[in-house]
């Protein structure tokens, strides 16, 4: 049954980590320890809350795959197994596992650990007074002697959610979980980060925000995690913080240092070292590392082109490995859209306002396939249809930034209203 669930939740996810894989073991065999060796602990208290854990770290397939592994062979109790107990349970549970892969915020999870509970309680108290060998027979005096079972029973389960929700950031830094909660707070631009990279580097800033809305928008045509794309977006170009004048987005018209430098070997080591720095910034930070991923995986093994080229110049033989990124490929359908958004945003934002929407869609197409043909995309398992998809949202979100503004009229004195 164990690796049963584990290539469960490495096929819903193949960037799981061992700890997060140690997690759903660990929960898996304290149930069966609790079920075995303490018959009178209800159901309840043991199934649902490692439910809205796995579902909020990992996702609702994984978090219901554990529950009906964890419900298997429930044991007697010494009063009798009660099937509705059970049926109750595994509905509380797959409540929480669907709801819980949804979630956004805090507040809704309180609302969660109250009305689950809640609902146990009412459907305990419907139910529990039925005999179990007479569908029919409705047993007055079985209800009134389980009736503090039933609260206490449900005040433990809202306890022990309220409890999760209190040490799920521990847990999330532990395992490595990433919750939307946590990513929806990562997105937040008064984020120190994220305040330092719009005054230190701010067209670095600026190309994020504009990187954001063209991911956002496709990763949403493809049913992806918007809110993973999102954070990875914002937090991928951090490492220009290191030095943002040696990009050319932030240099306000003013020298360029690479020109000085006139070293292209130099600039590639520039430029590969902010994908370096990057992901030790985000160690500092303590970024999930899903969203660290998106630092060197939106470059892959890419080529510097303009550097390349101006290598080649001066000297034909050399090798082009020197001017690649090391990688590695994205390996996620996520990562591989920011790669993609992050080709098409230079382009798209260079393009005349009245270029027509063919003309757009023609560029959008020829970097996309480019990056296919250099096997950047081998990992990410991108279908052809995803594809066409994620070109059509970069023509929208092109089609609302590209809009025009009316040009007021001025009066001689500018004293108009």
């Amino acid at each position: 049954m164990l690796s049963v669930l584990v290539y469960i939740s490495k096929k819903e996810d193949p960037t799981i980590n061992s700890r997060q894989i140690f997690l759903l073991i660990g929960l898996l065999l304290i149930a069966q320890i609790l079920k075995i060796n303490f018959k009178t602990i209800s159901p309840l208290s043991i199934i649902v809350t490692p439910t809205l854990i796995i579902s909020q770290g990992m996702s609702t397939i994984t978090a219901l795959s554990w529950v009906s592994i964890a419900l298997i062979n429930w044991p007697n109790s010494e009063y009798g197994m009660n099937e509705y107990l059970l049926l109750i349970t595994f509905i509380s549970s797959c409540i929480v596992a669907i709801l819980g892969g949804k979630i956004r915020s805090r507040a809704q999870l309180l609302q969660v650990s109250i009305f689950v509970p809640l609902g146990a309680f009412i459907g305990q108290y419907l139910l529990l007074g039925i005999n179990n060998n007479d569908l029919y027979n409705f047993n007055i005096q079985n209800l009134i002697s389980k009736q503090g079972n039933i609260i206490s029973d449900s005040f433990l389960l809202a306890t022990l959610m309220l409890l999760a929700i209190i040490f799920m950031p521990i847990l999330e830094s532990i395992f490595g979980l990433v919750t939307k909660a946590r990513l929806l707070e990562l997105a937040d631009q008064e984020k120190p980060l994220l305040r330092r990279l719009s005054i230190e580097a701010p067209g670095t800033f600026e190309h994020t925000l504009l990187l954001c809305g063209l991911a956002e928008e496709a990763t949403r045509m493809i049913g992806g995690n918007v809110d993973l794309v999102r954070a990875g977006a914002l937090y991928h170009d951090i490492g220009k913080l290191h030095a943002p004048n040696w990009f050319i987005e932030n240099q306000n018209g003013k020298k360029n240092p690479h020109d000085e430098l006139d070293n292209p070997l130099e600039s590639a080591k520039i430029l590969q070292d902010h994908v370096d720095k990057g992901i030790q910034i985000a160690k500092r930070y303590r970024l999930p590392n899903p969203v660290t991923n998106f630092i060197p995986e939106h470059q892959g093994t890419l080529k510097m082109g303009y550097f390349l080229f101006k290598a080649k110049e001066k000297d034909k033989n050399i090798s082009e490995n020197n001017f690649k990124y090391k990688g590695p490929i994205p390996q996620s359908k996520e990562t591989a859209i920011l790669m993609m958004a992050d080709g098409c945003e230079a382009a798209l934002r260079a393009m005349d306002i009245n270029a027509s929407d063919k003309e757009a869609l023609k560029i959008i197409s020829k970097i996309i396939n480019s990056r296919i043909q250099d096997g950047q995309l081998l990992d990410s398992n991108f279908s052809r249809g995803e594809i066409y998809l994620i070109k059509i949202s970069f023509l929208k979100v092109w089609k609302r930034v590209r809009h025009r503004r009316i040009q007021y009229p001025t009066a001689k004195n500018n004293d108009f209203s």
